[in-house]
């Protein structure tokens, strides 16, 4: 993501142009947060862990190596509706993943985001998850703003490789 703050505004532009393949793709019919849990191909799909009532799966269109996914199994587009023990589940998974992400990685810092409803940016927007994205001083580079590309220096399959044993001391 580059970031380019002008001098007539405090406000900062934010460019992702890699993220329009993912934009303009057809998109799959269902829901992949349903779907793919059900599939039991936790490799194939990228699922690090299972808890009871939430799971983390890999983001197949990363910003960064260790992009995760944290939702939670039943269907719903908002947080509200989570319940109690779905809510604290969720965010315990979030904690423990963010510390898995910084052995394996020593990233510099994290975005945590939920993006609630298609207006706020939503591409899953009737399934609730919330993104866990490692981030690093100069992980934003020229390859975005004048190739068009994002360049990830880890294939999707390795960072799973790298991940899934971590995880599976989850308790």
């Amino acid at each position: 993501v580059i970031g380019i703050r002008h001098k007539e505004s405090k406000m900062e532009h934010i460019w992702a142009p890699w993220r329009l393949e993912f934009i303009q793709m057809e998109k799959p019919k269902g829901c992949i947060l349903c779907d793919k849990p059900k599939e039991n191909n936790d490799t194939r799909n990228y699922i690090l862990y299972r808890g009871e009532k939430n799971f983390v799966m890999l983001n197949a269109y990363p910003y960064n190596p260790g992009h995760l996914m944290v939702a939670p199994y039943r269907h719903t587009a908002s947080i509200e509706d989570l319940t109690d023990d779905e809510l604290r589940e969720h965010f315990e998974i979030v904690r423990r993943s963010t510390r898995i992400l910084r052995e394996v990685y020593d990233p510099g810092g994290f975005n945590l985001g939920l993006n609630l409803g298609k207006v706020a940016g939503a591409g899953l927007a009737d399934h609730v998850h919330t993104h866990i994205v490692p981030r690093w001083q100069g992980d934003s580079n020229f390859m975005p703003v004048i190739a068009e590309a994002k360049v990830l220096p880890e294939a999707l399959l390795e960072t799973y490789k790298k991940l899934v044993s971590k995880f599976q001391t989850i308790t």
